[in-house]
This record gives structure tokens, sequence and C-alpha cells, in this order.
């Protein structure tokens, strides 16, 4: 993983919401809807982390390796959309073990400036990430 990071893009959020707010049929709707692609290069991994509030996930490309706080491991391939819910006791980590980079749209209701993930040490009987402390 040396030097690898995740990198992670705010998309225009002003942008999302107008359209989730017109989908709802109701001006404002969404005022908190956040959406970020999370590019994970070959090799590297997001670091122990839990999240705030639920998360939906889309893989656009590469295959996605999670981790999860139990241990077990769920792999998600290009076209799959998954949810993370919240709290520390859904701790989990994400890798890239492929060639080319994993990229995900990630879409959550989150306060503004608020961070995605809230890094963490790894459970007990887990692996600890080189790649900590990386907010997404």
């Amino acid at each position: 993983m040396a030097g690898r990071q995740t990198t992670a893009r705010l998309v225009r959020a002003a942008e999302i919401t107008e359209v989730a707010a017109a989908a709802e049929g109701a001006e404002g709707a969404a005022q908190h809807l956040a959406g970020r692609e999370v590019v994970i290069e070959p090799g590297a991994c997001t670091g122990w982390h839990f999240h705030r509030v639920p998360l939906i996930a889309l893989v656009k490309s590469g295959t996605l390796t999670r981790i999860l706080y139990d241990n077990s491991t769920v792999v998600h391939r290009p076209g799959t959309s998954f949810v993370e819910p919240p709290g520390i006791e859904h701790l989990h980590l994400g890798r890239n073990l492929g060639t080319v980079p994993v990229v995900l749209y990630v879409t959550c209701t989150l306060a503004e400036g608020e961070a995605f993930s809230i890094p963490a040490d790894a459970p007990p009987g887990a692996t600890p990430c080189a790649c900590r402390g990386l907010l997404l």
C-alpha cells in the first residue's frame, strides 16, 4: 500500500438536492442530500471507519472488498450497490485488491461540512490497516 491513498471528489450537492427535491415533488425535501465519488487505487484501502448516517454506495468500476466488524468479507463488483448502516457497531474497511481503481458513487443525508466517515481502530481480532485515518 506504500503511499497509495483513497480519494474522494465532492459531487455538486446543490445539483443533487435540486433533482431529489423535484423527484419528491417538494422544494427543499432533500436539503441535506450529499454525494461523493470515491476512488480507491489498486492496493489501497479506506482504513477502518464507520458512518454516522446510512450510506448508499454504487460500484461503478473495479472490485471492492469490504471487511466487516465481525471479520467477515463481502465482495462488490461493478454495477452492484450496498448500504452501510450507521454506528461504530458497523465498523468496516474497504480494500481494492484488484488492478484497476475502484470507483464508488456514495449518497447519504449529511449536514453541511460533516465527514462521510469516522476513522477508528480495528476491531478485536482484525488486522490493523496501514491506511488508517483517511476520511471519505
